[in-house]
């Protein structure tokens, strides 16, 4: 017993924890995220079950209470209603004690109530996995002794232990809205972690997750990738699994050159994807020549436009004063980034307003595009030429 039933070399050890601790992170990420919290996805009654033992076993984890806390931290992100967001909470106490902020939000059973609905429940939820919840993991204990000896059993245990309260409760929560880089600039702190979502089964790319919730896939550009949602594809492809959500594909049509209702729906349904061209084909090209025209032994002003790149395309409610500050500088030096900076927000307001008709929001694209075209910018010309082009059908059906 003291050496276990099974005898493998020190690394089979580390191999089998990694095993091990990444089937559960697969089932947080398709199961408790994706299926239960936001429903992208439907699972086949024997894999979601599979998933809920296997984290009965390896976490404890209630998966109303899971879902419930989860689908607070959208509904009130960043603010001080989310249960652990670093912005409020601050970093530390959310990465290194991001298990204890669910632990204490679970006790709020106004949460639980009101955001826990949908989740399983049967009679195995009633009488095992939410009452006795903590015999899941006592259990694990006894097969890691078993399996492994006393000395690896009881490491191999602590690691299960600890990996979903680090990883998914303190990294994801924690860093995933503090530290990264950001595809979509969407009004939270969200942040994709690494562009290889497989450590944590692709909720590294956190960003791409909230700037499209509902979604079971989570990568967004071709070279993310996202391991999470590689596994959806196996089970789909045995009949196991059905994706209900994607994320909208922002469709073009070369024929089609004004801006109807069409249109509209298509820039307010792809606005995240728009406004990220925008950044990438109007403020960078602009701010690339802008700062070609500086004369580079003036180092100061050189370095005040270079710096500002990052500045132009962040949402400004993220800005502190010195950098809205640095900002207003460089828009005072040049009328040209100063105009699609100002171009870039009437573009934002116009799916923003709460109370617009769509008749209401096709005139203010229409006269958005004109405005970018008045301005002799060729980069918010070509941009405004190419709105036009927009649509929710595919280009053959439009034609």
């Amino acid at each position: 017993m003291l050496n276990g039933l099974l005898h493998m070399p020190w690394w089979g050890y580390v191999l089998t924890t990694l095993a091990l601790t990444h089937i559960t992170i697969a089932s947080v990420t398709i199961f408790l995220h994706r299926h239960q919290a936001h429903r992208a996805l439907e699972l086949h009654p024997l894999v979601s079950h599979f998933f809920r033992f296997w984290l009965w076993l390896t976490t404890g984890q209630i998966t109303r209470e899971w879902a419930a806390i989860h689908r607070k931290h959208h509904a009130k992100v960043e603010t001080p209603d989310d249960p652990h967001s670093p912005i409020q909470k601050g970093l530390n106490r959310v990465l290194w004690t991001g298990a204890f902020l669910y632990h204490d939000e679970a006790k709020n059973r106004d949460t639980i109530e009101q955001y826990g609905f949908g989740t399983p429940d049967d009679w195995l939820e009633h009488h095992l996995y939410t009452p006795l919840n903590w015999l899941g993991i006592v259990l694990m204990l006894g097969i890691d002794l078993a399996l492994f000896g006393v000395l690896a059993g009881s490491i191999m245990w602590l690691v299960q232990m600890v990996w979903i309260p680090f990883w998914a409760a303190g990294v994801i929560n924690g860093i995933g809205h503090f530290w990264g880089y950001r595809n979509f600039e969407v009004a939270d702190a969200s942040t994709n972690i690494v562009p290889w979502g497989i450590l944590i089964g692709g909720e590294e790319l956190h960003n791409n997750h909230h700037t499209y919730g509902s979604s079971a896939k989570l990568s967004a550009k071709w070279w993310e990738f996202d391991i999470g949602w590689m596994y959806i594809r196996i089970l789909q492809a045995f009949g196991l699994a059905r994706v209900k959500k994607l994320p909208p594909q922002l469709l073009s049509d070369p024929n089609k050159k004004t801006i109807d209702l069409d249109t509209v729906r298509a820039v307010v349904r792809n606005r995240f994807q728009i406004m990220a061209r925008f950044s990438r084909d109007v403020l960078k090209n602009v701010h690339r020549e802008e700062l070609r025209k500086l004369d580079r032994t003036d180092r100061e002003s050189w370095a005040l436009v270079k710096k500002a790149r990052r500045l132009l395309k962040r949402e400004p409610s993220h800005l502190n004063q010195t950098n809205r500050e640095r900002l207003q500088r460089v828009l005072d030096k040049s009328q040209t980034l100063n105009t699609v900076y100002q171009m870039k927000k009437k573009l934002q307001a116009i799916w923003e307003s709460r109370t617009a008709t769509q008749e209401n929001l096709l005139r203010a694209l229409e006269d958005w595009c004109h405005q970018a075209e008045a301005t002799g910018i060729r980069a918010l010309e070509e941009f405004s030429s190419r709105i036009r082009t927009y649509t929710l059908a595919p280009a053959s059906a439009s034609a």
